[in-house]
């Protein structure tokens, strides 16, 4: 561990504080201006619909600008579209509210590029417990981000427009942590090379199950967060509760990090990422059991730490899937797999919550669990395969 990992970690926390206040508004504000009540959540929707549609520019950005500059730009781009969501509360503006999530998806993207950035922080026997000890960093916004939201939801005469201009007090502070953060650059030798095309990364199995595991795994844990403030108020439960849900939510997704990275490295990435999976099986278990706030309580409990087991092993199992040359490609693709799901769910998840009510949003994704189980299944039945042949030649 190193001086660049802990500000590295402390950049993470204040991005999830970013995002566990936009995730603990948005829906609430955008269901108090929205011409119709299913479309509560578009500016939660927009927020990682504009992260899809960034992640090529920010591959571009990453690989001409290098690490530093490149998220220091997209620093940038949270301080204006925060000052630009807090216009829109103030004017009552929709769909001004949904253009801001959009260009704010552009941080959202890049920031996404936090975990990867790790491992390159320290020497590759450390690279498990190094993205484990970033994402760990996202304790800040568990903490934070409820709190902020909490803080400053009446600073202002319009409700939550306190929220945003405080969140671009946050992407400046962010903006100076990274400013003492230097990370290693690509040899010229290796980006001249250029590496595999995409085509050719992607079909790799591990990339494949990698690459879907991570973005059903983020997609489910999506469908079920930007459903629960509106759920809880369908259930006549206070903000203060809402709050309260999704700060002990983030902590589960964000406090396994201390020891995920030890787990990893001991036993594999597929083992923690089938713990991961049996976790989201409980949260959906106990959401169909009741809506009361203690059950709100435990299953986004739950949620949180079995995305952090899926998550951070579909990142390290990803990382040799891949050269330093190729990063920029590989990691594009993986973070736009991420966020066109949770784009998706995002949108599904006020649809279907308003529509169809929690029970069913909670039946329906054990779909997506299901085909991440299947795909972890077959990933390990090839690997053990490939060992039988190796151990017989």
């Amino acid at each position: 561990m190193n001086r660049k990992l802990w500000l590295l970690a402390a950049c993470q926390g204040l991005f999830l504080t970013n995002n566990v206040t936009f995730i603990a508004i948005n829906g609430l504000v955008g269901l108090s201006m929205a011409p119709r009540a299913w479309m509560a959540t578009l500016p939660v929707m927009g927020y990682v619909v504009g992260g899809a549609l960034s992640t090529g520019l920010v591959a571009r950005t990453q690989q001409r600008y290098g690490r530093r500059r490149s998220f220091q730009i997209g620093l940038g781009v949270a301080f204006a579209a925060a000052l630009l969501c807090a216009l829109a509360a103030v004017s009552r503006n929709f769909w001004l509210l949904t253009l801001a999530t959009v260009i704010a998806g552009y941080y959202n993207a890049n920031a996404g590029l936090y975990r990867f950035a790790a491992a390159e922080l320290t020497p590759p026997e450390g690279r498990e417990k190094a993205v484990s000890i970033v994402m760990a960093g996202g304790l800040i916004g568990a903490v934070a981000g409820p709190n902020l939201a909490s803080a400053t939801r009446d600073l202002l005469a319009v409700p939550f427009a306190g929220a945003y201009l405080a969140l671009a007090c946050v992407a400046l502070l962010a903006m100076a942590v990274m400013h003492f953060i230097a990370f290693p650059a690509v040899p010229a030798a290796q980006r001249a090379n250029g590496g595999r095309p995409l085509r050719e990364i992607v079909r790799q199995p591990v990339f494949a199950v990698a690459a879907l595991s991570g973005a059903l795994g983020f997609g489910v844990m999506n469908l079920l967060m930007a459903a629960t403030p509106l759920a809880m108020q369908i259930c006549s439960l206070p903000f203060p509760d809402v709050a309260f849900v999704l700060e002990w939510h983030v902590i589960g997704m964000f406090a396994p990090g201390f020891f995920t990275g030890h787990l990893i490295r001991r036993f594999g990435p597929l083992p923690a990422m089938g713990v991961g999976l049996v976790l989201q099986l409980g949260c959906i278990a106990v959401a169909l059991s009741g809506v009361d706030l203690h059950r709100f309580l435990v299953a986004l409990f739950l949620l949180g730490v079995g995305w952090n087991f899926l998550f951070t092993g579909s990142t390290t199992l990803s990382l040799g899937a891949y050269t330093p040359e190729e990063r920029d490609r590989a990691q594009g693709a993986l973070n736009f797999s991420v966020f066109a799901t949770v784009a998706v769910t995002s949108l599904a998840s006020g649809v279907l919550v308003t529509t169809q009510g929690w029970q069913w949003l909670n039946i329906g994704s054990l779909v997506p669990v299901a085909m991440i189980a299947a795909a972890l299944l077959w990933l390990a039945r090839r690997q053990a395969v490939a060992r039988r042949a190796a151990a017989t030649v």
